[in-house]
Order: C-alpha cells, then sequence, then structure tokens
C-alpha cells in the first residue's frame, strides 16, 4: 500500500507559510476569509505508484493582530495507486495563534481511509529564550525549538513584508504543530515580482472587488525538516506555490511531494465579516 503519512500535511502551510521573531505587523491587514480548493494530480515523478489523485481543502481564516487567529483546516485527499487500490486521507485541524506570535494552540486529526490514524493536540509559547512545545497528545510529550522560530501566519505576515519590500529571498524557521507536533522546519521562500493587474488566467471566484486591485506576488516555499540527515544535497520534504494577495488570501496553488505533484484550483472564495481591534 502507497505509504499515506507524509503526503497530507504540506497544505495546512498556507498560512498556510527570517531572523529574529516579532509581533505581527499592523501594516499587514489579512482579511477573514473561507476557501475551497480543488486538488488534481498534475504530474508523477520516477517509481512512484501513484496514479491519480483528487481532494479538496476547506480553509477558514479568522481573527485579528489584536485577539489573534484562528485556522480551521480540513483536506480531503484520494490516491489510487498503479496496483488498484485506492487509499482516502481526510486532515482535520484548528489552530490558535496570539496576535503577537507568542502563543499557538492546535489541534488535529488524520483519518485513513476513515480510521484514526493521528491525533494530536498540544501549545507552544515562547518562554524563558525557547519556544517550549506540550501536548497532550500523544500524552506527555514536549520539545523545545530555537526561540526564533516562526508560527504559521507569523510566517505569512513576514512573506507579505518580504513582498513589499521587494525581498526575493526569505529564511526562516517554522513551527506548525504539523503531524506529531514534534517537529520543526527550516523553510526557503522565493517571492516573485508583485503585480496589481490581474493574473491572465483567473478563476470566476477570484473576480471579486476585494482582490481586483490587491497587490499578490508568486511565492515559492521549500519546507526541509530540522535536523533531518541527508545523503548528499538536502531536498525539501515539499514545496508550496501559489499566488499570494496582500490581505492573505491565496490561489494557483501547486503543492510538490517529489514523487508527484497537486495543483490546487479556487473554487470557491468567501470573505467573512471581519473584527476591529479593540
Amino acid at each position: 500500500m502507497i505509504q499515506l503519512r507524509r503526503y497530507f500535511v504540506a497544505a495546512a502551510a498556507l498560512v498556510v507559510p527570517l531572523a529574529a521573531a516579532q509581533s505581527v505587523q499592523a501594516a499587514v491587514t489579512l482579511a477573514p476569509h473561507r476557501a475551497v480548493y480543488e486538488l488534481k494530480l498534475r504530474e508523477t515523478r520516477g517509481s512512484t505508484q501513484v496514479d491519480q489523485v483528487r481532494g479538496r481543502i476547506v480553509y477558514e481564516f479568522t481573527g485579528n493582530a489584536c485577539e489573534g487567529y484562528a485556522l480551521n483546516f480540513r483536506q480531503v485527499t484520494e490516491i489510487a495507486s498503479d496496483e488498484g487500490g485506492t487509499n482516502v486521507s481526510d486532515l482535520r485541524s484548528a489552530t490558535w495563534e496570539d496576535g503577537k506570535a507568542q502563543s499557538f494552540r492546535f489541534t488535529a486529526q488524520n483519518f485513513l481511509n476513515q480510521q484514526l490514524d493521528r491525533d494530536t493536540d498540544g501549545r507552544a509559547d515562547r518562554s524563558g529564550g525557547a519556544l517550549k512545545v506540550t501536548l497532550k497528545k500523544p500524552a506527555g510529550a514536549s520539545s523545545s525549538f530555537d526561540p526564533k522560530t516562526l508560527f504559521p501566519t507569523e510566517h505569512l505576515v513576514k512573506i507579505i513584508e518580504a513582498g513589499e519590500r521587494g525581498e526575493p529571498l526569505l529564511e526562516a524557521g517554522v513551527y506548525d504543530g504539523s503531524e506529531n507536533g514534534d517537529k520543526s522546519y527550516d523553510t526557503l521562500s522565493v517571492v516573485g515580482e508583485g503585480s496589481d493587474a490581474p493574473p491572465a488566467v483567473l478563476e470566476a471566484p477570484a473576480r471579486v472587488q476585494e482582490l481586483a486591485k490587491a497587490r499578490y506576488w508568486p511565492v515559492t516555499v521549500s519546507y526541509f525538516e530540522r535536523g533531518k540527515k541527508a545523503d548528499g544535497e538536502q531536498t525539501p520534504d515539499y514545496q508550496m506555490s501559489f499566488d499570494l494577495y496582500e490581505n492573505g488570501v491565496s490561489r494557483a496553488l501547486r503543492i510538490d511531494y517529489g514523487e508527484f505533484v497537486l495543483d490546487g484550483e479556487l473554487k470557491e472564495l468567501e470573505f467573512l465579516k471581519p473584527t476591529a481591534c479593540r
């Protein structure tokens, strides 16, 4: 059977994800929104057994820099192999991130063929010169990471700020609580030239007033598991490419797992009522 476990953590980094950890700056205002992406197989590589892939991502982001940011995420993916077998992954996660990037809470469940495969519940806090993670599930686990490590929304804001400054490269450690909550990632973000003009090819859901004149950048983020030993040149665990708007909305997703690549087409986009900082 195809080994599925490592294939269903990438998209949650849409906020998906820098030297010192800093407070989220008010100059970047992230828009509360709900987006739905349809996943399709773009290409396969090497000797992979993957034959067909289809799926869907539902991504709901709310909050502000004062009250913190909440993300509810679900990715259902069906993978068919050339041996005739089909496996379904259903990843459900909920996170909350302090607007000053001092605390991060997360829960996640991953089901493989309707059977619970992974159940994670924990929090991460900046304390005593370290990023300390405490897990309820798996029970009793804890770990510490470099205090410069960023949380997902903090990372997103840094990428947007790099785009606004015209900086093409951004390196950062990122912790997002994925898998068993015991890993962090080194990331390299390549930020292309920004534009205010709508793309030549644009999905119907993106043809809305909120994006019509919004600046956006083509972004590719490569994720490398920190501390993972590699023979020869290290390759990313996975890569994500997307067009990132200045309000935090993403479209034109591409998720590269090495053995196969998925495209994510924006199918629905709803802007939610924002809440003002008090």
